[in-house]
């Protein structure tokens, strides 16, 4: 793997190039803690966002999870094949469908969501638990100014 440029290479003078390089490492350390349950990051932040047990249309899902339709789709085609979601007619609207966890798929969502609270808590261990809330803070601050 090619090694990233150093912190005095003019493309890290860039915001956007150090979101993106920050995203790709915190997401490559979730996925090796994941892996021990042969599970994608992409799958753990559906069954988490299914977790509430509301029901939620493709739409709302794959804004939530940080999917196109197409990639959330062929997700949910395979978790629904594992027995980890279903889908239900919306009763307000009957040309959607609302998916849900199964239980398999909520005992699974315990075990992961452990694995990622041990992910952040490594962050934490590292980075100290007032920068890591401090971090959250500008990042949720951002994402709403940018909305």
């Amino acid at each position: 793997m090619a090694k990233p440029p150093s912190q005095n290479s003019p493309i890290t003078e860039h915001l956007a190039y150090l979101l993106a390089q920050a995203n790709r490492e915190i997401n490559r350390q979730l996925e090796s803690r994941l892996s021990q349950e042969g599970v994608p990051v992409e799958q753990w932040r559906i069954l988490k966002v299914l977790s509430d047990g509301n029901g939620h249309s493709m739409g709302e899902l794959a804004d939530a999870v940080l999917l196109n339709h197409p990639t959330l789709t062929k997700m949910i085609d395979r978790m629904i094949s594992d027995a980890l979601v279903y889908r239900v007619q919306d009763p307000d609207d009957r040309r959607k469908v609302l998916m849900f966890s199964s239980d398999r798929g909520r005992i699974l969502c315990k075990r992961l969501n452990s694995l990622a609270m041990s992910q952040e808590a490594h962050i934490v261990e590292n980075y100290g638990d007032k920068s890591t809330s401090e971090l959250k803070r500008l990042l949720e601050s951002l994402i709403d100014s940018s909305s």
